[in-house]
């Protein structure tokens, strides 16, 4: 055996952090750097801004992208339990009720608190 088997995980390891460096740093290298007016105007999809902010965004603005993005990675591992759900047999399939049930419970607590609702 030539590597062992943690030397291609090293190998992954160093060249994901060298890409992710390189991803970083080569824009910035390569860019003109000449700042105006306009490029320093909030870009609101073409529109021209009406008016400045007033205010900040309410709270509830962010709650729901929050609860949106944790139910989201919570529907996401659904897909591999279903693969494996022959392996994991009944106790894959009580682990996966429990689960569903605890989701439900959070879901049912958000609701009744109106975290769903954008007044």
């Amino acid at each position: 055996m030539l590597f062992s088997p943690w030397a291609t995980v090293a190998i992954f390891f160093v060249v994901a952090v060298v890409v992710a460096l390189l991803i970083s740093a080569v824009p910035g290298i390569f860019t003109s750097k000449r700042p105006n007016r306009a490029k320093s105007e909030a870009y609101e999809c073409g529109v021209p801004p009406t008016s400045a902010m007033i205010g900040r965004f309410p709270v509830r603005f962010y709650l729901v992208a929050m609860l949106f993005v944790i139910f989201d990675v919570e529907a996401a591992s659904f897909y591999p339990w279903a693969v494996r759900l022959r392996d994991l047999g009944a106790f894959g399939l009580m682990e996966m009720v429990t689960f569903i049930v605890v989701l439900g419970v959070g879901y049912a607590y958000v609701w009744k608190k109106g975290g769903f609702s954008w007044r």
